[in-house]
């Protein structure tokens, strides 16, 4: 069994939709079990707990939300290097395209990095010139199909990854799956 963890800050809701449909595709993957948690809710233990970790914020002015920001200024510092070697991936909703959510998933990733996390992007192409490559993004209510399969396939990789690099499990390995991983790239 292995343990994910999907932690986002929601001022609208569209971020938690998004949480809850990489919940979904993580959870797709046999032997996961999955925990969506809202900074209001969530604490160290939770990091502690999981193996890996999809990490969500609205895009305020380009970066990070201000509550995300708090939540983990406020971890223990004692805390501070016990992480290492879990998995992590990132997700934003902004208020338009091209208003700062990769930005946004960056950052996110930057964090995790800093607490030793493994993070990693997606090459695959789930719609035609739409792809996770730093993170599952999104303008407004992430309704559109695109953006859902965008968040889906976001944590059915995370999934595969804990799997594989925590597990051992050759066989959930991304290039060994059978869906389709680029979808209309041109």
């Amino acid at each position: 069994m292995s343990n994910i963890l999907v932690l986002y800050h929601s001022r609208g809701g569209n971020t938690k939709i998004m949480a809850d449909t990489i919940a979904a595709g993580a959870s797709e993957l046999e032997g996961m079990t999955v925990r969506v948690l809202s900074t209001d809710e969530a604490s160290f233990d939770d990091l502690k707990w999981c193996d890996g970790i999809a990490l969500g914020s609205p895009t305020n002015y380009g970066t990070i939300s201000g509550k995300m920001k708090c939540w983990w200024d406020e971890l223990p510092p004692s805390g501070w290097g016990t992480l290492d070697g879990k998995i992590g991936c990132a997700f934003s909703s902004s208020g338009a395209w091209g208003g700062g959510a990769e930005l946004t998933c960056m950052t996110l990733m930057t964090i995790l990095m800093n607490y030793g996390f493994l993070t990693f992007g997606v090459t695959d192409y789930v719609d035609q010139q739409f792809s996770p490559h730093y993170g599952s993004i999104s303008a407004s209510s992430p309704n559109e199909e695109r953006v859902q399969k965008s968040c889906h396939r976001l944590g059915r990789r995370l999934a595969e990854w804990v799997s594989t690099l925590i597990n051992s499990r050759e066989d959930h390995h991304p290039l060994k799956q059978d869906y389709e991983r680029f979808k209309s790239k041109t």
